[in-house]
């Protein structure tokens, strides 16, 4: 009787164990598959996130807005031409990244910067520049560093164009002549001071007094502090050109003669020269 009652629930016990391993081998699928569609879910959402963000705003979109920037007495200045005024010399997503990003950054610590001292939001960035031994000691390396790149780049937008380069004319091409000897030498000097500026920094055309000077800037140190004036400059900091040229620095600085608003320059020298 024992051994009858004992066949019986091992037969049972045999049979509910496969039923067992086949419910649980169900539960593990259904388990799978809601696994990999939460998670192809997830990727989708991430991979939409990151196109949009990657996105490039249309090269023709105007950059004539002032982008809104950390409350204070400075704001970004609006590029005075579309992102793809200056292709195919300096690309549309460069133009982008440099004044939307890199000078909005500046000019957002600048503001930071001077928070604490409201009494120098109500002076020029020029004069801040002008005068930094005369600062709170507290802010005086921000204002050279981040007023002198909200400054230099306020200039580098307005002395380039679309359209530009050639050669000035006029009283600025015979104050070249008389500096340099003539276009041609200017230009391989200028040429080789932006080639030569170790790291980041700039070169510029400077009005010293009454001569004009060639002069590399490291940094975002403008000539505004040593009592000089820029006339003309380059921004060789690697963003200003590296999604086009990488580090063939020289075949930007080729190119960015092709873009130069000589016009302004002059324009700029004129009225200087005349102080």
């Amino acid at each position: 009787m024992l051994a009858v009652v004992g066949s019986r629930v091992y037969a049972e016990a045999q049979t509910v164990k496969p039923r067992m391993e086949r419910n649980s081998l169900m539960m593990t699928r259904r388990q799978a598959l809601r696994n990999t569609a939460l998670a192809s879910a997830a990727c989708a959402t991430v991979f939409a996130n990151r196109t949009a963000r990657a996105q490039p705003k249309a090269a023709t979109a105007s950059a004539t807005t002032t982008a809104t920037i950390v409350n204070g007495p400075f704001i970004l200045p609006p590029l005075p031409y579309p992102f793809d005024a200056l292709e195919p010399h300096i690309d549309a997503r460069t133009m982008e990244i440099h004044h939307d990003k890199h000078h909005a950054a500046y000019v957002a610590n600048l503001n930071k910067a001077i928070a604490e001292f409201p009494e120098l939001g109500k002076k020029s960035v020029e004069d801040l520049l002008k005068d930094l031994n005369t600062l709170p000691e507290k802010v005086r390396i921000a204002v050279r560093n981040q007023g002198g790149g909200h400054y230099n780049h306020s200039l580098f937008w307005q002395m380039m164009k679309k359209d530009g380069g050639g050669q000035p004319s006029g009283g600025m091409a015979t104050a070249i002549d008389r500096g340099f000897g003539s276009y041609s030498a200017f230009r391989d000097k200028f040429t080789e001071a932006a080639t030569r500026v170790f790291g980041s920094g700039w070169a510029w055309l400077l009005l010293d007094g009454h001569d004009l000077k060639i002069e590399p800037g490291p940094n975002q140190d403008a000539p505004l502090s040593q009592g000089k004036q820029p006339l003309l400059g380059i921004d060789v900091w690697e963003h200003a050109y590296y999604l086009k040229y990488q580090n063939r620095r020289p075949e930007y600085i080729a190119a960015w003669f092709n873009v130069i608003a000589w016009d302004f320059v002059a324009d700029r020298y004129s009225k200087l020269s005349a102080l």
